[in-house]
């Protein structure tokens, strides 16, 4: 889908999508540090709800 609409930006102005084109690591590589801490904090959750599951499914 994201080549796609890369390919009409690139229709309708090319100037903007090849600007596109080399910004996108960049901002990938500037975001990764907060899908990190999405994950851990994720992974966090998890664990709490596991340990307050935890009584029922021993008593199941």
């Amino acid at each position: 889908m994201k080549l796609l609409l890369w390919l009409i930006l690139l229709v309708i102005c090319w100037p903007l999508a090849l600007f596109l084109l080399f910004i996108y690591p960049i901002i990938w590589l500037i975001l990764l540090p907060f899908r990190l801490i999405g994950i851990a904090v994720e992974g966090g959750f998890a664990f709490i709800r596991a340990l307050f599951m935890l009584p029922a499914r021993v008593l199941s």
